[in-house]
């Protein structure tokens, strides 16, 4: 067993980089303010029912969003679904915009993989 009093170091090392790394993560992934992820599952809620099974299956959705579609181009996304609903040249111009039909996709691609982990 002398080799256990030289692991503890290595080991303690490790931890560290683990809880580092988990800390960095965990800070990427949760640039979405509270309003907008209670936002989001209030919608994926009316959308799905309204019970505790729902609450679990819609947090872990807007997690699984997060994860993949950073803030800001979320932001885009939900402009662009809103505002495509105008009437008029101001929703055409959001229906037609690459830009935006690229981050709808992209938000559309992330739900579509938070529908297969969650629900």
């Amino acid at each position: 067993m002398k080799w256990a009093g030289q692991l503890r170091p290595i080991v303690a090392a490790l931890t560290v980089l683990a809880a580092t790394g988990c800390v960095a993560r965990a800070e990427d992934a949760n640039d979405y303010p509270t309003s907008a992820r209670a936002e989001y599952v209030y919608g994926c809620m009316k959308a799905n029912g309204e019970s505790r099974q729902s609450i679990e299956q819609c947090s872990c959705s807007i997690d699984v969003v997060a994860s993949i579609v950073p803030y800001e181009r979320y932001v885009t996304a939900e402009t662009a679904l809103s505002m495509s609903q105008v009437r008029g040249n101001l929703g055409v111009q959001f229906r037609t915009s690459e830009q935006a039909n690229s981050a709808v996709n992209d938000l559309r691609r992330a739900q579509a993989e938070a529908e297969v982990r969650c629900f």
